[in-house]
């Protein structure tokens, strides 16, 4: 869901189709397209982060859970 703001929002163009306020001179069409640039680029950070942290949490969980049943253990003996 957070990654539908980021795509969404810069699509919705009459909410930003004008020139004021400029920021430096720049109108504020562009710097305001080039804001969301470096905010979906956090956006995306953050999914990233998310995902990757329950990604961890479920690999640890299957680790843990064939560890405690013995399944899956490979051992070789000698």
């Amino acid at each position: 869901m957070l990654i539908l703001l980021g795509i969404v929002v810069p699509l919705l163009v009459p909410t930003y189709a004008h020139a004021a306020p400029a920021l430096f001179g720049i109108p504020f069409f562009y710097w305001y397209q080039m804001l969301w640039v470096f905010g979906d680029a956090i956006i995306l950070w953050i999914c990233y982060r998310l995902i990757s942290a329950e990604d961890r949490r479920r690999r640890d969980a299957a680790r843990a859970e064939v560890g405690a049943d013995g399944a899956g253990a490979t051992e070789v003996t000698r």
